[in-house]
């Protein structure tokens, strides 16, 4: 256990006891690591920004027609699916002072007692897939995270969200993994990186300008997303 710790901070496992140093390392770790995540953006930024501005343009069409957005991911990315929910449904205002569109948006981890019941009647494999089997309905939009690409929950949700007829949006790291080779999702987004940590930064300002893109779009469009019947 204290090789992958010592390869991430090899200032605590020194053996020296020089605080100076110590600091200095500590310092220089800090900046390599603030480095390595903005040239990681740049890079996603210069690959994919035309794709993001494309996908925006299609979530914003789809929220005009009424569309809802269903947002899901294991461990650190169930966090950042529940963050997605909250961003597109109470997003407070944008960067210029304007109010920003709240959008119907809701993150499938969030509910413990389906999430639970799922698992421990069926199987962890189904939570995404039954969830959006009862709830989700075509033009609505499923948003996968993932930092592997290989989360088979996710898998199930992407292939249940495409026969339904949803727009697919996925956000995966390392070389995209299953969900690369998949074929159903319409727009993925792929951080190129073997650190899970840079993957999910990279991801936070991915789905981050994603929804900044929608809002955008949506008020170049100057429309107000309907309500949707139950």
């Amino acid at each position: 256990m204290s090789e992958p710790m010592e390869s991430l901070y090899p200032f605590l496992y020194s053996g020296g006891s020089d605080l100076d140093a110590v600091l200095t390392a500590v310092r220089q770790s800090t900046v390599d690591k603030a480095g390595e995540i903005v040239a990681l953006r740049q890079s996603v930024l210069e690959r994919d920004g035309a794709r993001m501005v494309a996908c925006a343009q299609v979530m914003a069409a789809a929220f005009e027609a009424g569309a809802r957005l269903f947002a899901f991911g294991n461990g650190g990315s169930s966090t950042d699916a529940q963050d997605v929910a909250a961003l597109f449904l109470n997003p407070g205002s944008l960067g210029t002072g304007q109010a920003a569109r709240p959008l119907p948006a809701f993150a499938l981890t969030a509910d413990v007692a389906v999430v639970t019941a799922l698992s421990n009647d069926i199987g962890f494999e189904v939570v995404f897939s039954r969830q959006l089997a009862a709830s989700g309905r075509a033009g609505d939009i499923a948003f996968g995270l993932s930092t592997s690409g290989n989360s088979r929950n996710l898998i199930a949700g992407f292939q249940e969200a495409d026969r339904r007829g949803m727009i697919t949006v996925g956000l995966a790291g390392y070389d995209g993994g299953q969900m690369a080779e998949l074929g159903t999702i319409d727009h993925l987004f792929v951080v190129p990186s073997s650190s899970v940590h840079r993957i999910q930064e990279a991801q936070t300002t991915v789905y981050h300008a994603l929804w900044e893109l929608t809002q955008d779009a949506l008020g170049r469009r100057g429309a107000v997303p309907p309500p949707r019947s139950s």
